[in-house]
């Protein structure tokens, strides 16, 4: 994904999730996708898909057993 594109994307995340403190970043050796961070914690992987000249984004996010019984 391009930067102007990474940017779009955190910026909507943002807004929708209600925190500033999020970033989109590119993925090495990727350009179909981005990774999410909350602060230095990875929480997503964002895929962009393409079909029928149309774009959207998918927002992958696994949540560990283990994470639940902290919060």
């Amino acid at each position: 994904m391009k930067k102007d594109e990474l940017g779009r994307l955190e910026a909507y995340l943002k807004k929708t999730f209600g925190t500033k403190n999020l970033t989109v970043r590119a993925r090495p050796k990727k350009d179909d996708s981005a990774e999410v961070y909350v602060g230095d914690d990875f929480i997503a992987v964002l895929f962009r898909e393409e079909e029928d000249g149309e774009v959207s984004y998918q927002f992958q996010m696994a949540i560990l057993e283990m994470d639940l019984e902290e919060a």
